[in-house]
């Protein structure tokens, strides 16, 4: 749509308000207002959505398999290694590792205790999962596995025990010896060698890891293993990956296969039902905006009846003064659109800094561990989504003018001028 310069200068002229049209002109700032900060809030939302959804994610994939083989109820054999061998060749396959898992009770000399998940890994396992290997807070990984009687803890289950690298910590396992007594739980004392902090709650709160022929003997698994972990080059690659390690199973043992979408389909999916709802509440806020242009809009047109009236009579056909009223309108909705795109990226950009300032300003914890699972406030910006939100309140702002110009054009000059 091409607007001659007459055009532009009365648009531009009825956005600034002179002092009998400042009510008009408070309603147009209103509008301006709502349609920026809607699309700043949906883009902020979005973002902290996108971001609390990647890190939960790649926390649980790095520390969970992406692919995991194991029995029904009942450790693997001990013929698990030639398995192992022929997982490890399947394409797109970075390691298939032997683990034994189990829960026990972890004990320090302080009276302290805490039910811990223990999981058992060779050394390379270990060392491979760089969530863990990269974020360790003290200790170090290069005695892992060599004496049989190291341990891996979490950063909050440290704290909450008050260990440290160095400390011994107790395991005790439900699973026992029979005796003539009843059954004895198997117990083991380990070294503290490091404290990893991979910032999610579960993990650091409840994980523990040791080697993994310590974890056969403290679970009485033999020399079997309770799974057999694969990792992908491509985790979201599920499909193909799932169908080729399939074909690799025995059939003549009842073995079981799943994936870390399937382990964790109701937090994966809660995601998303969540994101995608919080897109369509948010994006009511647009809506309202576009409502509040189409109402500053007709009280504009009729605030300008008569100017209409004059320029109708001075030769100005009826698609002039809709298009003078459509820029005008239009002009408040993409000014406030791009207004939006630039706080909400601004924010989303900085966050974490914005909620630090927020809690100091507060004095109350805005973000807790335990309840978002996360320790840091994330945000992602997808610019798709980015682009979504700003075309949403582009076509938003100009179905919202097509009205109120609609109506401007058609105003007869002798009916505007009636009661002059």
């Amino acid at each position: 749509m091409i607007f001659s310069s007459f055009e532009r200068m009365v648009a531009w002229r009825y956005l600034r308000a002179r002092r009998r049209e400042r009510f008009v002109s408070v309603i147009a700032g209103f509008s301006f207002t709502g349609i920026m900060l809607g699309v700043a809030t949906l883009i902020i939302v979005m973002s902290v959505m996108n971001g609390f959804r990647a890190e939960l994610l790649d926390r649980v994939m790095g520390v969970n398999a992406h692919i995991v083989v194991s029995g029904f109820g009942a450790p693997l054999d001990p013929d698990y290694p030639d398995l192992q061998a022929k997982l490890a060749k399947v394409p797109g396959v970075i390691y298939a590792e032997p683990m034994v898992e189990g829960q026990a009770m972890a004990v320090v000399g302080n009276g302290g205790t805490s039910g811990v998940v223990v999981r058992g890994l060779s050394r390379p396992a270990i060392t491979s999962r760089g969530i863990l290997a990269k974020n360790l807070t003290s200790g170090d990984l290069s005695g892992f596995g060599q004496q049989g009687d190291e341990i891996i803890v979490g950063h909050r289950l440290a704290v909450k025990l008050g260990i440290g690298a160095g400390s011994n910590l107790r395991l005790i396992s439900p699973s026992g010896n029979v005796s003539p007594f009843g059954t004895v739980p198997r117990t083991k004392t380990f070294r503290v060698s490091a404290v990893f902090n991979v910032g999610m709650f579960e993990y650091d709160s409840g994980f523990v890891y040791i080697p993994i022929e310590t974890a056969q003997r403290l679970f009485g698994t033999g020399q079997g293993v309770s799974s057999i972990e694969l990792m992908l080059a491509e985790p979201n690659k599920l499909a193909t990956a799932r169908s080729a390690v399939f074909d690799q199973l025995p059939r003549d043992k009842p073995l079981r296969l799943y994936n870390w979408k399937t382990a964790n389909a109701a937090f994966v999916q809660a995601l998303q039902v969540e994101r995608n709802v919080m897109f369509l509440i948010l994006s009511m806020i647009i809506m309202v905006a576009a409502f509040n242009i189409i109402s500053s809009m007709i009280m504009l047109v009729q605030d300008k009846g008569r100017d209409i009236a004059i320029m109708r009579a001075m030769g100005a056909t009826r698609g002039m003064i809709m298009r003078i009223f459509f820029l005008n309108g239009a002009s408040i909705g993409l000014s406030g659109t791009l207004a939006g795109f630039a706080l909400g990226l601004a924010f989303a950009k900085n966050i974490d800094t914005i909620k630090g300032w927020l809690e100091g300003l507060t004095g109350s914890e805005l973000f807790a561990a335990e309840i978002y699972f996360l320790s840091k406030l994330p945000a992602k910006v997808d610019s798709f989504e980015v682009l979504l939100v700003v075309c949403m309140g582009v076509v938003l702002s100009i179905l919202a003018t097509l009205y109120p110009s609609w109506r401007a054009g058609r105003l007869q000059p002798a009916e505007a001028l009636r009661y002059e």
